[in-house]
């Protein structure tokens, strides 16, 4: 087992592209929705993953007023609800969800995406969240903390023994923002590197054979 896992309470997950794989869905979103509002594809798809839409909106198109980035917003967003045929669960998500159930430890899902497209992709992917924590839940998106401290919250387990999983830079700085313990998956940096969840399932069993 890794040094420093035992002392989790809890396990704290981003979506899109840590537990669910559609980033291919993103991606097409992004790219339809920057050809509608004249944005370079190439600028949108750099920032967008792992943030609010009207967070990437703004830095795209800082001249819009709120209004209009709200509905920029919900057209992004729109793009998404029904584009579901590649959504899957990444690799090692099940797995591992069985392992925390096994060892009793809770957890929560806490996204960029509002809830109607989080309860689509989840369901896409097979995956019932017990707790679930969207856009439409914090006042502010991450890289702010709001949402993992939201999450804690609702599971009863402080957040500095929470461990966040994720796969993307602002979700990271998120989480150590809270105050958790890191897992960063895609080659970035966190108190945990992993290569899939599969590698979290094993290092979360205590028994030898895991090791």
């Amino acid at each position: 087992m890794i040094v420093g896992l035992g002392g989790i309470g809890a396990v704290l997950f981003d979506m899109d592209g840590t537990l669910v794989d559609s980033d291919a869905a993103v991606e097409r979103a992004w790219e339809r929705w920057a050809a509608e509002y004249g944005v370079d594809p190439a600028a949108a798809l750099a920032i967008a993953h792992g943030s609010p839409a009207d967070r990437t909106i703004r830095h795209l198109l800082p001249a819009l007023d709120d209004t209009t980035v709200a509905a920029a917003a919900a057209r992004q967003l729109a793009l998404q609800y029904d584009d579901l045929s590649d959504v899957v669960a990444t690799p090692g998500a099940h797995e591992l969800l069985i392992e925390l159930a096994r060892l009793g430890l809770p957890w929560a899902v806490v996204t960029s995406a509002d809830t109607r497209l989080a309860e689509a992709r989840l369901g896409a992917a097979g995956i019932t969240a017990p707790v679930l924590v969207t856009v439409e839940d914090v006042r502010v998106g991450k890289p702010d903390p709001e949402g993992y401290r939201r999450a804690a919250d609702l599971l009863g387990v402080p957040v500095t023994r929470c461990l966040v999983v994720e796969d993307a830079e602002v979700g990271l700085r998120a989480g150590r923002a809270a105050g958790a313990m890191t897992a960063a998956l895609k080659g970035l940096d966190g108190d945990l590197r992993l290569d899939d969840l599969t590698q979290l399932a094993r290092q979360l069993d205590p028994s030898p054979t895991a090791r």
